[in-house]
């Protein structure tokens, strides 16, 4: 394993964590920002528009820098941020920094995905590929809790100072072992060619699966310390332990639906999003019930991250003649959804709804889904079409 690998899968733990970490300590920082925790959930929409719509714009403005330069002042502008929120003074000054540390998040996940294929050879790439992206599941299960323990043993400013220490690391480690010259970017398809793959139904219907993923995820997710404080009876200190359990879920997701996408990339996803609407609702029942919902946390994580992968799989493969546009819509795609989903969840909340009620969204969303993709399915069939290429995902 090349060590420039794993500079860029530190520097994607600690962007993952950074972006997730929110949730854990949300009524902390909603009492110490002096906001209610619904509003203070727009940190959380606020981050994934920024990744969304900043990420795409910078990654243009950047395309001619070296990718070694590049991703050292992503993380430079990563550590600072951190800083900068740790002694943020108000929520309006929290919330503009959130959005630009994930502006250079959408950047780095781009970049750092050419990066890492060209330090491998071509029957490496899935592998490179598939350790970076394990950055973010790994923050789930290391970052998160430590993050979240840290808030609620010391404050959540105390957070943001460990988020600094991470970033001054994953600074140096980038800055140290990725070599110069490393990384090309792909030649341009030309912008129209690069709109137009948008009008291919598995790239759009696929789009709407990962809206609807995310808001089965990230509705109730935003709001998962306060659900589990105020609903299911779990006292503060536990709630690290229960975000460890669902990053470990997360991950075994990871590795299955890549497993089954591989063999079976149509039927996994059409199965696994019913299977979620399932999940859901036996969230909505045993929520009251600690060992119950924790258990069905855990599946809940784990299935939420295995449709990620044939979402993201399908997508590459049918664009694979614009790649340029690939590498960001991806991202981008989850962080709209994310954006939206923490906005639903302060709708309902602000509406009258209690937090009980969020999972309910996930049952109409997976719903939706399912159907997308059964549709989408026998469209593909009936119309005989084959993908521009082939990527298949580790």
């Amino acid at each position: 394993m090349p060590l420039p690998l794993l500079a860029l899968f530190f520097a994607a733990f600690a962007f993952g964590t950074t972006e997730f970490v929110i949730a854990g300590v949300l009524p902390q920082v909603a009492e110490g920002l002096g906001v209610s925790i619904p509003n203070a959930g727009y940190l959380v929409s606020g981050y994934a528009i920024g990744v969304a719509v900043g990420g795409p714009l910078l990654t243009i403005a950047t395309g001619r820098m070296a990718r070694k330069t590049l991703l050292v002042w992503l993380l430079v502008g990563f550590t600072v941020g951190q800083l900068a929120c740790a002694l943020a003074p108000d929520f309006v000054s929290m919330l503009g920094l959130r959005v630009a540390i994930a502006v250079l998040h959408g950047v780095y996940f781009g970049v750092a995905m050419v990066v890492g294929i060209g330090l491998v050879r071509p029957e490496q790439r899935g592998m490179a590929v598939a350790l970076i992206l394990a950055g973010l599941t790994v923050s789930g299960i290391i970052g998160v809790p430590l993050g979240t323990a840290i808030g609620t043993i010391w404050g959540w400013r105390a957070t943001f100072w460990a988020m600094f220490a991470l970033g001054v690391i994953a600074t140096i480690a980038m800055a140290l072992l990725l070599p110069r010259g490393t990384g090309t970017v792909a030649a341009p398809a030309g912008l129209r060619n690069e709109i137009r793959v948008l009008g291919r139904q598995q790239v759009w219907t696929c789009l709407i699966i990962m809206l609807m993923l995310m808001l089965c995820q990230f509705v109730p997710y935003t709001y998962i310390t306060p659900l589990l404080q105020e609903v299911t009876g779990i006292a503060p200190a536990t709630v690290p332990w229960v975000l460890l359990l669902c990053g470990i879920g997360s991950t075994l997701g990871v590795f299955i639906g890549g497993r089954l996408t591989a063999r079976h990339l149509l039927p996994t996803l059409m199965i696994l999003p019913a299977l979620q609407a399932v999940t859901m609702l036996i969230i909505y029942l045993v929520s009251p019930f600690p060992i119950p919902m924790i258990a069905a946390l855990f599946v809940w994580s784990g299935i939420n991250f295995a449709i990620g992968t044939p979402i993201q799989t399908r997508i590459l493969n049918w664009t694979a003649d614009a790649p340029n546009l690939a590498s960001s819509l991806i991202p981008s795609g989850f962080n709209v959804g994310i954006a939206i989903a923490a906005s639903v969840g302060a709708l309902m909340l602000n509406a009258g709804f209690d937090y009980r009620s969020l999972p309910l969204v996930g049952i109409v969303s997976m719903t939706v889904a399912t159907l997308v993709a059964i549709g989408s399915t026998v469209w593909e069939k009936r119309s005989a079409s084959v993908p521009p290429g082939a990527i298949q995902k580790a």
